[in-house]
């Protein structure tokens, strides 16, 4: 499972860095890559809020490490 995990983080970082570019910029990478909330951006985005959800469960995994 470890590969899903580095996967999720790097699609979460992708994400993060778009919402950098629009909070800074007024610039939505991925509708410009994809176009605006066309049906490819749309699993874009919803891949990156799935694999948002799913990084939740590394709070569990790090509080069962420190223990």
């Amino acid at each position: 499972m470890k590969w899903f995990d580095y996967t999720a983080l790097t699609i979460v970082i992708i994400g993060a860095v778009n919402w950098l570019l629009i909070g800074i910029f007024r610039f939505d990478l991925v509708a410009f890559l994809f176009g605006n909330l066309s049906w490819l951006s749309r699993i874009v985005y919803t891949l990156v809020g799935l694999c948002g959800l799913y990084l939740l469960s590394f709070f569990g995994r790090i509080r069962g490490m420190s223990e």
